[in-house]
């Protein structure tokens, strides 16, 4: 693996984890990097299955430490997956940013970031729903309705995460790239 590559690799990786570390930052629910680190990896990653394993990677570990040391009083017993849907969500987003940024503009970021971040409420609602430990929902499509309707006052709190997010990743790559011009594509 040539230079170019490497480094480009690790700072690829490197902000994807650093952005999986703020996580651990006090923050309004659902204002999270999940949605950026998703599309920043599949916009840079020159092989994308890096874009499907590096920011699963960094989900899991920051997952790991806050569902087994933060929120641990909620869990019986050691966590591995606490919130599968939010993975199926990350993979989900990640196949989106595969095909939506192979030319990154502002609109197309914009568009993307807002198609993610209903893709993550249908998808994490819905596993809400399907997955309802608590019993709150009913096993009816009134049931899910009313899991949609729940996580609404939630939504707005994902869309401005998953847009700062996206602003702050992308946005601090292209600076980086000007740092470093051997960074920048063909």
């Amino acid at each position: 693996m040539n230079k170019k590559i490497t480094l480009q690799f690790g700072i690829i990786a490197g902000m994807i984890g650093l952005a999986a570390l703020s996580r651990f930052l006090p923050h309004p629910p659902n204002f999270t990097p999940i949605t950026g680190m998703a599309l920043f990896g599949a916009a840079y990653f020159m092989k994308k299955y890096w874009a499907f394993i590096i920011p699963f990677i960094a989900l899991w570990g920051s997952s790991l430490v806050l569902d087994n040391v933060v929120y641990a009083q909620y869990y019986d017993g050691f966590q591995w997956f606490s919130q599968p849907w939010v993975f199926v969500s990350l993979i989900a987003i990640t196949l989106l940013g595969t095909k939506t940024l192979q030319k990154i503009s502002f609109g197309n970021l914009m568009g993307t970031s807002l198609v993610a971040s209903s893709i993550f409420f249908l998808v994490t609602n819905f596993g809400a729903w399907q997955m309802d430990i608590m019993g709150v929902y009913p096993d009816s499509f009134a049931g899910l309705i009313a899991a949609y309707s729940a996580g609404l006052p939630f939504f707005l709190n994902t869309l401005a995460g998953d847009l700062f997010y996206v602003g702050v990743l992308f946005g601090s790559y292209e600076l980086v790239k000007q740092g470093l011009p051997q960074l920048n594509r063909a």
